[in-house]
C-alpha cells in the first residue's frame, strides 16, 4: 500500500459530505457558504473547556489572518491542518515524488482523500505540541487538561474539514480555507478602520480605530497628528490600503493574449488571455503559511528549551520576550525578521528589519511562483499539451508538436511568471511598510480571493440566465 493510499484508509474512517444530489441554485449555495462562514465565526468565539482564559496571550497577528487561528478558543488551530496538508501533497504530486494524475477524476479522489487523512494527522501533532507545550498560555497544562485540550482540537479540525468538503463539493461556493481567510483580513480592516475601542496608546489618540479617532481630530483641530501614529491605525494606512486594492483591481484585470488557430473549426483564429499576474497570489500565500508554520513551531521549541535565549544555534531560529501583560514578541533570530510590524514609524526604528523582510519575501515570492508554475499544471509543456488536446495551435508552428509549442509558450509564461512573483512580492512588502489595513500579505490575499469569488458568481449567473449552457459545458 502506498503513501496515498495509506492516508486515503485514515479518510475513509473520517465522517464525510455527499455531493448534492442535484445542483443547487445560487442562492442555496449562498445560504450554505454564509452558514459555515457564521460557525466559523461562533468557533472561533467558544472558549476550550477546561483551559482558564485568564491564562490565554494574544498570538501573533499572523496566525489570525492566514489561518483564522484564536488563541484558546475551538480555532487555536484554525485551517493550519488542512492547509499545511495541501500544500504538503501538491507539493510531492507536482514533483513526480508522489505519481498522480490529478486531471484523472478517480485519482484527483484519492488525492483528496490523502490530503484529509494527513490533516489528521497535523492536527494531532499541531493539537499536542499546543497541549503539551502549553503555547499561547501563561500557565502549564496538567495532563487532564491536555488530553481535554487535544480531543476538543482535533474535533474542531475534523469540523473544519467538513466545512470545506461540504463547499468544495458543491453546496457551497469556493473553498472554506479561502472564505475564511477573507473573512479574517475583512475584520482585521474593519476593525482598524471602525474600531471605537480606546487607544493601547494614550499619546497616539483617543480611540483605536482611524476613522472615529479622525472625528475626534477634526472636532479639536489637531487632523495632521492622526495622519501617522505609532502601532495603531493611521490615516497612511487608510489610504495606503484604498491605493493597493486599486492597484491590485486593476492588476488581475490585465491580460497577456497568445494567438491561436482551432484546428476543428478549420483553423478560425482567437486569443488565450494569460493573467499578467500569472501565478495570482499563491507565491504570497505559500510564504505565509511557511512564516505561520515557522513561528508555530520555533516559539514552541523556545517555550521548552531556550526561554533565557542562551543556546546560541536556538537563538539563529528566534529569541522571544515575554510582555508585562503576558504577551510573547519575537526579538531575535529568523523569526524576529519574518514576523515584521506595520507601520512607517514603526519600520524607521528598525530599518534593516524591513530591508530583510522584503529580500526575504521576494526572494520567497519568486521561489514559490517559479515553483507552483511547474507543480500547478501551468508549466509551458502542461499548456502546450492541453492545448493539443483541445485541438488548438499556434499560428505558424508545426502541428502536433508539444516541443515546439511548449518552446513558444515558454517565452511567455515563464517571464510572466518571474515578473508577477516580483511583483506581488513588492506589493505585499510595501503594502506592510505602509501599514496597509490587514497587512501587507492580508490585503492581497483578500482583493485575489474576492477576484475569484467575483468570477465564480458570474460564471453561475451565466449559467441560470442562460441554460442551455448547462448542456454545452457537461454541466
Amino acid at each position: 500500500m502506498g503513501f496515498i493510499d495509506l492516508l486515503g484508509k485514515i479518510a475513509y474512517y473520517l465522517p464525510s459530505v455527499k455531493k448534492p444530489e442535484r445542483r443547487p441554485s445560487l442562492y442555496e449555495r449562498l445560504a450554505w457558504t454564509g452558514a459555515v462562514l457564521l460557525m466559523f465565526l461562533i468557533m472561533g468565539n467558544v472558549p476550550l473547556f477546561g483551559i482558564p482564559q485568564e491564562a490565554v496571550v494574544e498570538r501573533l497577528a499572523i496566525y489570525t489572518l492566514i489561518f483564522g487561528a484564536r488563541n484558546g478558543t475551538l480555532m487555536q488551530l484554525g485551517i493550519s491542518p488542512i492547509v499545511t496538508a495541501g500544500i504538503i501533497l501538491e507539493v510531492l504530486v507536482g514533483a513526480k515524488i508522489i505519481e498522480l494524475d490529478l486531471t484523472d477524476p478517480e485519482q484527483r479522489e484519492r488525492f483528496t482523500a490523502a490530503q484529509k487523512g494527513l490533516a489528521l494527522i497535523l492536527a494531532i501533532v499541531e493539537a499536542t505540541a499546543y497541549a503539551v507545550s502549553s503555547f499561547g498560555l501563561r500557565i502549564r497544562l496538567t495532563l487532564e487538561q491536555q488530553i481535554l485540550a487535544i480531543i476538543q482540537l482535533v474535533f474542531a479540525s475534523m469540523i473544519v474539514m467538513l466545512f470545506d468538503e461540504l463547499l468544495q463539493k458543491g453546496w457551497g461556493i469556493g473553498s472554506a480555507i479561502s472564505l475564511f481567510i477573507l473573512t479574517n483580513v475583512a475584520e482585521a480592516v474593519t476593525w482598524n478602520m471602525f474600531s471605537i475601542a480606546p487607544s493601547t496608546i494614550p499619546t497616539e489618540g483617543t480611540y483605536y480605530g482611524v476613522i472615529p479617532e479622525l472625528i475626534n481630530r477634526i472636532f479639536t483641530g489637531n487632523v495632521v497628528a492622526i495622519f501617522v501614529r505609532k502601532n495603531l491605525p493611521d490615516l497612511l494606512g487608510l489610504i495606503s490600503t484604498i491605493a493597493f486594492m486599486l492597484l491590485l483591481i486593476y492588476l488581475h484585470g490585465v491580460r497577456v493574449e497568445i494567438p491561436i488557430a482551432i484546428q476543428r473549426y478549420r483553423g478560425v483564429r482567437s486569443k488565450i488571455p494569460l493573467n499578467f499576474l500569472y501565478v495570482s497570489n499563491v507565491p504570497v500565500l505559500l510564504f505565509s503559511i511557511f512564516i505561520a508554520d515557522y513561528l508555530f513551531f520555533v516559539q514552541i521549541i523556545w517555550s521548552q528549551f531556550n526561554r533565557t535565549n542562551t543556546n546560541f544555534f536556538l537563538n539563529l531560529l528566534g529569541t522571544f520576550e515575554v510582555l508585562e501583560n503576558g504577551n510573547i514578541v519575537p526579538t531575535g533570530g529568523l523569526a524576529y525578521y519574518l514576523s515584521l510590524r506595520g507601520g512607517i514609524l514603526t519600520v524607521l526604528e528598525d530599518p534593516l528589519r524591513a530591508v530583510v523582510y522584503t529580500i526575504l519575501l521576494i526572494a520567497a515570492a519568486i521561489l514559490f511562483g517559479l515553483m507552483w508554475v511547474e507543480v500547478s499544471g501551468m508549466s509551458p509543456r502542461d499548456q502546450a499539451e492541453n492545448l493539443i488536446k483541445s485541438g488548438m495551435n499556434i499560428p505558424g508552428l508545426r502541428l502536433g508538436s508539444v516541443k515546439t509549442l511548449e518552446r513558444f509558450l515558454a517565452r511567455y509564461i515563464y517571464p510572466l511568471a518571474l515578473l508577477s512573483s516580483i511583483i506581488v512580492g513588492v506589493i505585499a512588502a510595501s503594502a506592510t511598510i505602509l501599514g496597509v489595513f490587514g497587512g501587507g500579505m492580508g490585503i492581497l490575499l483578500a482583493v485575489g480571493i474576492i477576484y475569484q469569488y467575483y468570477q465564480i458568481i458570474a460564471y453561475e449567473r451565466a449559467l441560470e440566465t442562460y441554460p442551455l449552457l448547462k448542456r454545452l459545458i457537461g454541466e
